[in-house]
């Protein structure tokens, strides 16, 4: 009897591994397609259409692609956008999710409402405000307007309160200030390991948001060395470049390498220990 349970078991998880490998590898075909069609050229692209096998073509595509546009200077410029957004965004959405989750003050419900609001109104709304205050303080063609409103991610926020708020009990907090740490210290030292889980799942999203924002660089940069990698790859549409489709997903396919190492170096604190700020010193 026991037996016939422990195969049913075993045919049973058989079962749910097959299922999760062949949706890894069907989640895997579109990124292997966009790899191969990198290395092909346009004729064979629009000729063979689909094909498995890499091509020859891949060191053309590259030229043509630095002919008309200058690559690793828009790829610099993601780059340090998005590691700035992605620092600012989960250290201080950090810190104001652990005040709203331990503190208790007059109000505090009131604003935690208001970051809900605020989370359902649709960022393009006001774009145009925005723009217009960029224009007043001359922030405009910088980074600024980029990297500094990452600070107030309402999402991020209430996510981390909700996850502070369900493993990180008072009585840790009070033994710490009993041993006599200063609450800056008790958020470095609990909180922020505590938190790693969920900062580690959002530091992901912020990431790729930002390496993937499209419409607010295109609206207050305008020097072409400033642009964005995204920015970079809408304005070859109007190009010759265009019309070299293996160029194009050699492009997008670079573009995509520090999404896939962000989620690499980050993915090990997700399943790391939600205890883990209760014993680190």
């Amino acid at each position: 009897m026991r037996s016939e349970k422990s195969n049913k078991q075993k045919i049973t998880k058989g079962f749910f591994y097959f299922l999760l490998a062949l949706l890894v590898v069907i989640s895997f075909i579109p990124f292997y397609m966009m790899i191969v069609n990198a290395t092909r050229s346009n004729s064979d692209i629009l000729k063979e259409g689909f094909t498995l096998i890499p091509g020859t073509a891949i060191a053309d595509n590259y030229n043509v692609l630095l002919e008309y546009m200058n690559l690793w200077r828009g790829f610099l410029n993601s780059l340090i956008v998005a590691v700035a957004v992605t620092v600012l965004s989960s250290y201080f959405s950090a810190l104001t999710a652990f005040g709203f989750a331990i503190y208790k003050f007059k109000g505090s419900n009131f604003l935690f409402v208001m970051i809900l609001v605020l989370m359902m109104v649709p960022g393009q709304l006001g774009l145009i405000g925005f723009y217009d205050i960029m224009r007043t303080f001359n922030l405009l063609d910088s980074y600024v307007p980029l990297i500094v409103p990452s600070i107030a991610s309402t999402f991020t926020v209430f996510f981390l309160r909700q996850f502070l708020s369900s493993v990180l009990h008072s009585s840790l907090i009070e033994a710490a200030r009993i041993d006599g740490a200063g609450e800056f210290k008790i958020f470095h030292k609990i909180g922020i390991p505590m938190m790693m889980p969920a900062i580690s799942t959002m530091a992901i999203f912020a990431f790729i948001g930002s390496w993937n924002n499209y419409i607010l660089p295109l609206v207050v940069l305008f020097s072409p060395e400033k642009y964005t990698l995204p920015v970079m790859m809408g304005a070859l549409r109007g190009s010759q470049v265009a019309q070299n489709l293996g160029a194009m997903y050699l492009g997008i396919a670079i573009s995509v390498v520090p999404i896939m190492i962000a989620f690499v170096f980050l993915s090990k604190y997700i399943i790391s220990s939600i205890s883990a700020g209760a014993v680190k010193e």
